[in-house]
Protein backbone atom coordinates (compact mmCIF):
# COMPACT_ATOMS: atom_id res chain seq x y z
CA UNK A 1 0.00 0.00 0.00
CA UNK A 2 1.24 3.46 -0.84
CA UNK A 3 0.04 5.04 2.43
CA UNK A 4 2.94 4.03 4.60
CA UNK A 5 6.00 1.82 4.61
CA UNK A 6 6.84 -0.32 7.64
CA UNK A 7 10.52 -0.37 6.71
CA UNK A 8 10.88 3.44 6.63
CA UNK A 9 11.35 4.31 10.32
CA UNK A 10 7.65 3.81 11.05
CA UNK A 11 6.21 5.78 13.97
CA UNK A 12 2.84 5.00 15.51
CA UNK A 13 1.08 8.06 16.93
CA UNK A 14 -1.67 7.27 19.45
CA UNK A 15 -4.43 9.89 19.16
CA UNK A 16 -7.54 10.42 21.26
CA UNK A 17 -10.17 9.30 18.75
CA UNK A 18 -11.89 5.93 18.50
CA UNK A 19 -9.80 2.81 17.95
CA UNK A 20 -10.75 -0.83 17.43
CA UNK A 21 -7.83 -3.29 17.74
CA UNK A 22 -7.79 -5.71 14.80
CA UNK A 23 -5.38 -8.29 13.41
CA UNK A 24 -4.80 -5.99 10.45
CA UNK A 25 -3.84 -3.12 12.75
CA UNK A 26 -1.52 -5.36 14.76
CA UNK A 27 0.32 -6.26 11.56
CA UNK A 28 0.50 -2.63 10.49
CA UNK A 29 2.10 -1.41 13.71
CA UNK A 30 4.61 -4.26 14.08
CA UNK A 31 8.07 -2.83 14.74
CA UNK A 32 6.88 0.77 15.02
CA UNK A 33 8.23 3.30 17.49
CA UNK A 34 5.39 4.78 19.50
CA UNK A 35 4.44 8.26 20.70
CA UNK A 36 1.21 8.99 22.58
CA UNK A 37 -0.65 12.29 22.38
CA UNK A 38 -2.37 13.06 25.71
CA UNK A 39 -5.40 10.73 26.15
CA UNK A 40 -4.29 8.68 23.14
CA UNK A 41 -2.20 6.67 25.58
CA UNK A 42 -5.43 4.90 26.58
CA UNK A 43 -5.06 2.85 23.37
CA UNK A 44 -1.68 1.50 24.40
CA UNK A 45 -3.20 -1.19 26.58
CA UNK A 46 -5.62 -2.52 23.95
CA UNK A 47 -2.81 -2.63 21.39
CA UNK A 48 -0.37 -4.24 23.80
CA UNK A 49 2.28 -1.56 23.38
CA UNK A 50 4.09 1.01 25.52
CA UNK A 51 5.07 4.40 24.09
CA UNK A 52 8.61 5.71 24.29
CA UNK A 53 7.24 9.25 24.68
CA UNK A 54 4.03 10.89 25.93
CA UNK A 55 3.32 14.47 24.87
CA UNK A 56 0.59 17.10 25.22
CA UNK A 57 -1.00 19.41 27.73
CA UNK A 58 -2.48 16.40 29.57
CA UNK A 59 -5.84 18.08 30.04
CA UNK A 60 -7.53 14.86 28.87
CA UNK A 61 -5.36 12.50 30.90
CA UNK A 62 -7.14 10.76 33.76
CA UNK A 63 -5.46 9.94 37.08
CA UNK A 64 -5.72 6.27 36.14
CA UNK A 65 -3.78 6.85 32.90
CA UNK A 66 -1.16 8.89 34.75
CA UNK A 67 -0.64 6.10 37.27
CA UNK A 68 -0.59 3.26 34.77
CA UNK A 69 1.93 4.94 32.48
CA UNK A 70 3.96 6.89 35.03
CA UNK A 71 7.17 5.31 33.71
CA UNK A 72 6.68 6.72 30.19
CA UNK A 73 8.80 9.88 29.61
CA UNK A 74 6.63 12.99 29.21
CA UNK A 75 6.94 16.28 27.41
CA UNK A 76 4.35 18.67 28.85
CA UNK A 77 3.02 21.74 27.05
CA UNK A 78 0.73 24.55 28.24
CA UNK A 79 -2.96 24.28 27.38
CA UNK A 80 -2.78 27.72 25.72
CA UNK A 81 -0.79 26.72 22.65
CA UNK A 82 -0.92 27.00 18.87
CA UNK A 83 -0.74 23.25 18.14
CA UNK A 84 -2.96 20.30 18.97
CA UNK A 85 -1.48 17.46 21.00
CA UNK A 86 -1.60 15.34 17.85
CA UNK A 87 0.46 17.89 15.93
CA UNK A 88 2.97 17.99 18.78
CA UNK A 89 3.27 14.20 18.63
CA UNK A 90 3.79 14.30 14.87
CA UNK A 91 6.48 16.95 15.23
CA UNK A 92 8.20 14.80 17.86
CA UNK A 93 8.15 11.79 15.55
CA UNK A 94 9.65 13.79 12.70
CA UNK A 95 12.36 15.14 15.01
CA UNK A 96 13.22 11.53 15.92
CA UNK A 97 13.61 10.59 12.25
CA UNK A 98 10.20 9.28 11.22
CA UNK A 99 10.13 8.25 7.59
CA UNK A 100 6.56 6.95 7.72
CA UNK A 101 3.70 7.63 10.15
CA UNK A 102 0.59 5.76 11.25
CA UNK A 103 -2.01 7.91 13.02
CA UNK A 104 -4.11 5.58 15.17
CA UNK A 105 -7.30 6.94 16.71
CA UNK A 106 -7.49 9.54 13.95
CA UNK A 107 -11.28 9.35 13.48
CA UNK A 108 -14.27 9.77 15.78
CA UNK A 109 -14.05 10.82 19.38
CA UNK A 110 -15.50 13.89 21.03
CA UNK A 111 -13.80 16.46 18.79
CA UNK A 112 -14.84 16.56 15.12
CA UNK A 113 -12.48 19.49 14.60
CA UNK A 114 -9.55 17.34 15.72
CA UNK A 115 -10.57 14.54 13.35
CA UNK A 116 -10.61 17.06 10.50
CA UNK A 117 -7.15 18.30 11.46
CA UNK A 118 -5.85 14.72 11.51
CA UNK A 119 -7.03 14.29 7.92
CA UNK A 120 -5.40 17.56 6.93
CA UNK A 121 -2.19 16.53 8.70
CA UNK A 122 -2.17 13.27 6.75
CA UNK A 123 -2.41 15.22 3.50
CA UNK A 124 0.33 17.65 4.46
CA UNK A 125 2.69 14.89 5.54
CA UNK A 126 2.16 12.93 2.33
CA UNK A 127 2.81 16.05 0.27
CA UNK A 128 6.10 16.43 2.17
CA UNK A 129 7.08 12.90 1.19
CA UNK A 130 6.19 11.25 4.53
CA UNK A 131 3.89 8.28 3.80
CA UNK A 132 1.04 8.47 6.31
CA UNK A 133 -1.87 6.18 7.12
CA UNK A 134 -4.79 7.24 9.32
CA UNK A 135 -6.82 4.53 11.02
CA UNK A 136 -9.35 3.69 13.69
CA UNK A 137 -8.94 -0.03 13.05
CA UNK A 138 -12.10 -0.22 10.92
CA UNK A 139 -11.51 2.55 8.40
CA UNK A 140 -8.33 3.97 6.92
CA UNK A 141 -7.35 7.25 5.31
CA UNK A 142 -4.57 7.82 2.81
CA UNK A 143 -3.67 10.88 0.75
CA UNK A 144 -4.21 10.77 -3.00
CA UNK A 145 -1.27 12.55 -4.57
CA UNK A 146 -0.96 13.92 -8.08
CA UNK A 147 -0.15 11.23 -10.61
CA UNK A 148 -1.25 7.60 -10.43
CA UNK A 149 -1.38 5.70 -7.14
CA UNK A 150 -2.13 2.02 -6.59
CA UNK A 151 -3.88 0.87 -3.42
CA UNK A 152 -3.71 -2.74 -2.27
CA UNK A 153 -7.27 -3.24 -1.02
CA UNK A 154 -9.11 -6.50 -1.62
CA UNK A 155 -12.14 -6.74 -3.92
CA UNK A 156 -15.30 -5.86 -2.05
CA UNK A 157 -13.66 -3.10 0.00
CA UNK A 158 -15.86 -0.01 0.22
CA UNK A 159 -14.06 3.28 -0.31
CA UNK A 160 -14.66 6.97 -0.95
CA UNK A 161 -12.55 9.79 -2.31
CA UNK A 162 -12.97 12.74 0.07
CA UNK A 163 -12.27 16.06 -1.64
CA UNK A 164 -10.37 18.81 0.16
CA UNK A 165 -10.52 21.06 -2.92
CA UNK A 166 -11.85 20.97 -6.47
CA UNK A 167 -10.32 17.95 -8.21
CA UNK A 168 -9.13 17.97 -11.81
CA UNK A 169 -8.48 14.92 -13.93
CA UNK A 170 -9.62 12.30 -11.42
CA UNK A 171 -9.46 8.74 -12.72
CA UNK A 172 -10.44 5.56 -10.87
CA UNK A 173 -9.94 2.03 -12.18
CA UNK A 174 -10.43 -1.35 -10.54
CA UNK A 175 -13.70 -0.16 -9.00
CA UNK A 176 -17.42 -0.75 -9.46
CA UNK A 177 -17.84 2.84 -10.65
CA UNK A 178 -14.73 3.85 -12.60
CA UNK A 179 -13.97 7.42 -13.62
CA UNK A 180 -11.88 8.76 -16.47
CA UNK A 181 -10.27 12.18 -16.01
CA UNK A 182 -13.34 13.89 -14.57
CA UNK A 183 -13.65 17.25 -12.83
CA UNK A 184 -15.03 16.98 -9.29
CA UNK A 185 -16.11 20.17 -7.49
CA UNK A 186 -15.34 20.50 -3.80
CA UNK A 187 -18.27 19.16 -1.77
CA UNK A 188 -19.52 16.79 -4.49
CA UNK A 189 -20.81 13.36 -3.43
CA UNK A 190 -19.83 11.82 -6.79
CA UNK A 191 -16.88 9.98 -5.26
CA UNK A 192 -18.58 8.52 -2.18
CA UNK A 193 -19.26 4.81 -1.52
CA UNK A 194 -17.46 3.05 -4.34
CA UNK A 195 -16.29 -0.60 -4.24
CA UNK A 196 -13.01 -2.25 -5.16
CA UNK A 197 -13.37 -4.87 -7.89
CA UNK A 198 -9.73 -5.46 -8.88
CA UNK A 199 -6.44 -3.59 -8.71
CA UNK A 200 -7.50 -0.18 -7.44
CA UNK A 201 -5.67 2.70 -9.11
CA UNK A 202 -6.48 6.38 -8.67
CA UNK A 203 -5.03 9.13 -10.82
CA UNK A 204 -5.21 12.84 -10.10
CA UNK A 205 -3.98 15.77 -12.19
CA UNK A 206 -4.62 18.53 -9.65
CA UNK A 207 -6.30 19.04 -6.27
CA UNK A 208 -6.19 17.58 -2.78
CA UNK A 209 -8.04 14.41 -1.78
CA UNK A 210 -8.01 11.57 0.69
CA UNK A 211 -8.95 7.94 0.12
CA UNK A 212 -11.18 6.63 2.93
CA UNK A 213 -11.37 2.83 2.83
CA UNK A 214 -13.19 0.23 4.94
CA UNK A 215 -11.11 -2.97 4.78
CA UNK A 216 -13.04 -6.20 5.21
Amino acid sequence: MACYAADMSLFLILLGGELTPTDRLSRQIAGARIIAADSGIAHAGSLGVEPELWVGDFDSTTPQMATRYESVPRQAFPSDKDLTDGEIAIDAALALGAGSILLAGAFGGARADHAYLHLAAGLRLAERGIPTLLTDGRQEGCAILQGMTEFGYAPGTIFSVACFSDLSGLSISGAKWPLDRVEVPFGSSLTLSNEVTGRLEIGLRAGRAMLIAHPA
